[in-house]
């Protein structure tokens, strides 16, 4: 499955965005699709991961009760919406499918070309 990751951009703490993941080539896979971030010097960071029937979803403790991930399989495309903007929270996010649910980033076969989220102060 190829992996287009959008929606980035440059806000204000306190502010939100909203970014989708278009999945193409063998989307009638189920799979498990993630996000993950990836800040400056720092190694890649598990976010949010949503399963194929989207019956259950997990976050980072970082992003609870800020972030919402879901999925639109009709459209094959992934979402995050992100509220409440920290600047801890700039970085390059990641989409990724994976066969099995789970925040482990080895286990996600396919990833995106990322998208960059700059949050200022």
């Amino acid at each position: 499955v190829q992996l287009q990751a959008s929606g980035g951009g440059l806000v204000q703490a306190g502010g939100s965005l909203r970014l989708s993941c278009a999945a193409s080539g063998r989307t009638s896979s189920n799979y498990a699709m993630g996000w993950f971030r990836q800040a400056p010097g720092k190694e890649r960071e598990f976010v949010a991961t949503i399963s194929w029937s989207a019956g259950s979803t997990y976050y980072a403790d970082s992003v609870k009760g800020r972030f919402t991930i879901s999925r639109d399989n009709a459209k094959n495309t992934v979402y995050l919406q992100v509220n409440s903007l920290k600047p801890e929270d700039t970085g390059v996010y990641y989409c990724a499918a994976s066969s099995v649910l789970t925040p482990n980033p080895m286990l996600f076969g396919s990833w995106g070309q990322g998208t960059q989220v700059t949050v200022s102060s």
